[in-house]
């Protein structure tokens, strides 16, 4: 079984999603990039595009950021900020 790890997905007042998943993809300013779980932590800007998301039990998550936002990972946790 794959890994998870913790993930909220949040804008100004409304959570989207939060849970355990697999893995996210991003669109970060230097180009898409996926997150898994024990991934190094790190900051990036994300620019407008689409995330996506498979969580722990295989379903698929799709959101569109459509001004850019932030994305931190940490031990075993990530967040993004729209």
């Amino acid at each position: 079984m794959a890994k998870s790890f913790h993930l909220t997905v949040a804008k100004v007042g409304e959570n989207l999603f939060e849970g355990e998943v697999i893995s996210a993809t991003l669109p970060g300013s230097e180009g898409m990039f996926q997150i898994l779980a024990e991934h190094e932590a790190f900051v990036s800007q994300l620019k407008p595009g689409e995330v996506r998301i498979v969580d722990a039990a295989g379903g698929t998550y799709h959101f569109h950021i459509p001004q850019g936002g932030i994305a931190e990972v940490s031990s075993h946790q990530a967040t993004v900020l729209l």
